[in-house]
């Protein structure tokens, strides 16, 4: 069996810097497993010191039954995939894929089975005799794959593999990747800062931020029911809206109101304990992008189920058109917020900190591309309020 488990690992630099703290993880024999998060969470030196790259400072980490802490990575029977591929140049598609297995004495004949089996399932069977600088990128990551598949290794570690490729060749890559995986069976994590590679690629996903483990689910749970702020905000494109609102009881009904807009929840405060201790008070608003739509191309709908808005932008995106808009009501604005924004960069942080002091949101609402909204116009949306989302301001955390 080769379960990965983590238990209370933590790294901490001698120049105090704390890349990942208390880290509990178990990946089951076989899963797909992602670590997402931004630049700098830890998810890159969490996968090194499975790798035996990077020394733990506390926790253990076990592959199956066995403790490797103190294995030497030569001897840890895992197969690492590079952002940069690390091909010998000087070598051929079938040396480079043959390298490891002849290190380990392994007789010519089986290394010209196994090289050859491997450069079939990966579209490599005409390129065996070329070098690494006559092919395209994704025919240089497809070889390191081959490198790591015919080690027949307990564990995949894939660092950021996609990250050189452009943008159809990563969609090729992530199908081809997972699609391997699942015929292979065999126990991978996989980092990316990329949600969008997480949310396709996965079997399972572990959001991470500041060396510490935000949420793990399948990519549908994580989606649909982030346990935090930082998770609700970080996976999604375009990103959920997020907003100060106030939860407010009027005749037994539970509504949520910002500006001049009221929605009323189809559950009565007694079905949702954590929300009905917040009537009254301030809370954080979640509403997806996918989750508003055209009113008009719905017909009938009741007015505590829209908001009005006039839009400022009109991106059509294939099947969908993204309507962007502003809304009287000042975003969220906590640590998980800024560190969001920051993502982007510290012109996001400042325009962040500028909505809120002006008490008004950017939102952004796909809907159907039938919608005759156009920019300058004024349009009601549709809003499920079966889907909201609602976290505690002080906390982040869910509440609901």
């Amino acid at each position: 069996m080769a379960e990965i488990t983590f238990e209370g690992v933590s790294k901490v630099y001698d120049d105090g810097t704390e890349a990942v703290l208390d880290f509990d993880l178990q990946i089951p024999h076989g899963t797909f497993m992602v670590l997402v998060g931004p630049s700098g969470c830890g998810k890159t030196t969490a996968l090194r010191m499975v790798a035996g790259l990077e020394e733990i400072t506390a926790g253990t980490i076990r592959l199956g039954d066995r403790v490797i802490n103190d294995v030497q990575p030569k001897n840890r029977d895992l197969a690492m995939v590079f952002q940069n591929y690390a091909l010998y140049p000087h070598m051929s598609v079938y040396d480079n894929i043959a390298f490891g297995l002849r290190l380990r004495k392994i007789p010519g004949r089986e290394v010209r089975t196994q090289v050859e089996k491997a450069a079939a399932t990966l579209g490599l069977s005409d390129l065996l005799k070329k070098k690494p600088r006559h092919l395209s990128g994704g025919q240089r990551q497809r070889v390191a794959m081959g490198r790591a598949i015919v080690r027949d290794p307990k564990a995949f570690l894939m660092d950021e593999p996609l990250s050189n490729l452009d943008a159809k060749l990563r969609v090729q890559m992530r199908a081809e990747i997972a699609r391997i995986q699942r015929d292979l069976g065999v126990t991978t994590i996989y980092v990316t800062h990329d949600q969008t590679e997480a949310m396709t690629m996965g079997d399972q996903v572990a959001v991470m931020r500041d060396g510490l483990l935000q949420q793990v689910g399948t990519p549908q749970d994580v989606y649909a029911h982030p346990r935090n702020l930082f998770s609700a905000g970080f996976i999604g494109s375009p990103a959920m809206n997020l907003i100060e609102a106030r939860l407010v009881q009027r005749a037994g009904e539970l509504t949520v109101e910002f500006a001049d807009t009221r929605l009323r929840l189809d559950d009565r405060p007694g079905n949702h304990s954590q929300l009905a201790s917040f009537v009254g008070r301030s809370i954080v608003l979640g509403i997806r992008p996918e989750d508003m739509e055209d009113a008009a191309l719905i017909g009938e709908a009741p007015a505590d189920r829209r908001i009005g808005a006039r839009v400022d932008l009109c991106e059509v995106v294939g099947p969908e058109v993204y309507l962007h808009f502003t809304v009287d009501a000042p975003p969220a604005l906590t640590d998980d917020t800024r560190a969001l924004a920051a993502e982007t960069g510290d012109e996001a942080v400042e325009a962040l900190e500028h909505q809120a002091g002006g008490k008004h949101s950017a939102f952004v609402a796909r809907v159907n591309r039938r919608t005759a909204a156009r920019e300058g116009a004024n349009v009601e949306l549709l809003i499920d309020t079966a889907a909201l989302h609602f976290f505690d301001p002080q906390t982040g955390n869910a509440l609901s």
